[in-house]
């Protein structure tokens, strides 16, 4: 298949899907409260990208069975919200996929509910300083490889590790396209395979564990916590390679 090139007017398409998921999560950050329920969450999520006329894109892809992803404190990813009402303390990571006029917006937050301990408020900021910082270095001609390896740096050099088997991808037409890009290098040369060209769009994911980040699959099938089952992070936006430059395109 290979990692697909968009034109101007693609891009131009795919700002409209990323900004909804973009606003989605500003709306839920400031619902996100202490004896509110992942349900109601998911709710008004589905509300208003409804509201603006796009589509849950995650609701029934690969049988998910509710329209976002709520991560609650050990899950790192793909929590399915339920009646789960948040406590003072929690620390939950939303993730939302958009789908409008046939394109797809991805990105995801971590955020504290009420006070937070000191080890969680800097899970959160691993994951989100490690996503800009990797962001911040991107070019055109590096290679996803090296991509993966300043990922995998800013987490490990911030005391915490990558969660393995998960990686951020491609997106465009389909929520996931080539190619795959993993927090952490998979091989220990960074100096080969594809290259980041114009046109290209893609989303980071950092996955962040605290001391072993191999995942286990919790008994729902979808919630993923790390093998040590502490506390994770996630954050993630979708970019697009424009004039030569990585522009986020899930900022409100």
């Amino acid at each position: 298949m290979g990692i697909s090139i968009k034109s101007k007017k693609d891009i131009e398409s795919l700002r409209i899907p990323n900004k909804i998921v973009a606003q989605t999560l500003q709306l839920l950050s400031s619902h996100a409260k202490e004896g509110v329920s992942l349900l109601e969450l998911d709710k008004i999520a589905k509300d208003f990208i409804v509201s603006q006329g796009g589509r849950a894109a995650f609701y029934q892809l690969y049988g998910f069975p509710k329209s976002i992803c709520t991560s609650v404190n050990e899950v790192i990813i793909h929590g399915i919200p339920t009646e789960y009402t948040l406590k003072n303390g929690d620390i939950l990571g939303i993730d939302i996929g958009v789908e409008y006029g046939g394109w797809y917006g991805d990105a995801a937050v971590t955020i504290g509910i009420g006070q937070i301990d000191k080890k969680d408020e800097d899970l959160i900021d691993c994951a989100k300083s490690t996503l800009y910082e990797a962001i911040s270095q991107i070019s055109v001609g590096m290679r996803f490889k090296e991509l993966s390896s300043i990922l995998e740096n800013a987490i490990l050099r911030r005391g915490f590790v990558p969660l393995r088997g998960f990686c951020g991808h491609g997106i465009g037409r389909a929520p996931h396209e080539e190619p795959e890009i993993p927090n952490y290098l998979e091989t220990s040369n960074p100096k080969q395979g594809p290259k980041i060209k114009e046109g290209m769009v893609f989303c980071l994911e950092p996955m962040i564990a605290q001391n072993n980040g191999e995942p286990v699959i919790l008994s729902d099938k979808w919630s993923v916590v790390a093998q040590d089952s502490l506390n994770g992070s996630h954050y993630e936006h979708t970019i697009a390679i424009v004039n030569g430059k990585a522009e986020i395109l899930t900022e409100v």
